[in-house]
């Protein structure tokens, strides 16, 4: 990352010197790490959310870190009365770091929602989550959190906002076709994706490969103000062949959506 300000040194020492604020009945208490710092905080019913602040110039990853970085972990074994605890990412933004390489992720904040489900729906949900999440400005820094919060069973959350907001920054599931889009091969490992325009953010494309793929992407000339994105093969395990099925996250517009790709050779 970029070399901080003297005003931002001052503001990432202050964040480290005040005194974590005392839990409520909706959010466990902060758990402090070198930059950052994280907490369990309730919504409604079946609603809880893991909220990260970040120092300034500090930034921390996605579920697919880019070129480098970690993506977080979520380890909800020792809760009480849980059958299910599923967490979702916000749309991430493309973030270059000064050697040129590409981090997936966020800074300043983020909210990773979780949709809970309990074993016996008249007794409360106790999460304890070991949340280890890597944090990095000019280093890069692994960050552990062990967070635990009763979930209340009644009464309105004044976090129920902020959990609801970060719901809606979850990629919706779609399709090309919703989307106006057409996906061709332009050469042997090449392919170029256009949607349909849209007002809002410039669009941005992130590929998710299996494991061993990976898939370079950076925008292309669109006609009638379609957004259109390259995609470069650029690693594959050995011996592998195309086709292969990824899925892809376009964000901006009018809102992240997340699509599957098959993305086959050049006829």
């Amino acid at each position: 990352m970029a070399g901080m300000t003297p005003l931002a040194y001052a503001l990432a020492a202050a964040l480290a010197s005040v005194a974590p604020a005392a839990a409520d009945d909706y959010a466990s208490d902060w758990a402090r790490a070198s930059k950052a710092e994280a907490r369990l905080i309730a919504g409604a019913a079946g609603q809880a959310a893991v909220e990260v602040r970040l120092a300034p110039g500090a930034i921390t990853y996605w579920r697919n870190p880019g070129d480098s970085g970690a993506p977080p972990r979520f380890d909800f074994a020792g809760s009480r009365n849980l059958a299910r605890a599923e967490p979702s990412f916000p749309a991430p933004k493309r973030i270059v770091e000064p050697d040129g390489s590409d981090a997936f992720g966020y800074d300043d904040a983020v909210v990773f929602p979780i949709a809970v489900a309990a074993r016996d729906a008249s007794q409360p949900v106790e999460l304890k989550l070991k949340f280890d999440y890597a944090v990095c400005e000019k280093l890069c820094l692994p960050a552990k959190a062990d967070l635990t919060l009763r979930l209340p069973q009644s009464g309105a959350s004044p976090y129920a906002a902020t959990i609801a907001a970060a719901a809606a920054a979850v990629p919706r599931a779609s399709d090309l076709s919703t989307l106006g889009g057409a996906l061709e091969a332009t050469g042997a490992d090449a392919w170029r994706l256009c949607a349909k325009a849209e007002p809002g953010p410039p669009r941005d494309l992130f590929i998710e490969a299996p494991e061993g793929w990976w898939f370079a992407t950076k925008p292309a000339a669109g006609a009638d103000g379609r957004a259109c994105f390259a995609l470069e093969l650029q690693q594959k395990p050995d011996g592998a062949a195309l086709p292969v099925d990824v899925r892809a996250t376009l964000t901006g517009g009018l809102g992240a959506r997340e699509l599957p790709l098959a993305l086959a050779a050049q006829p």
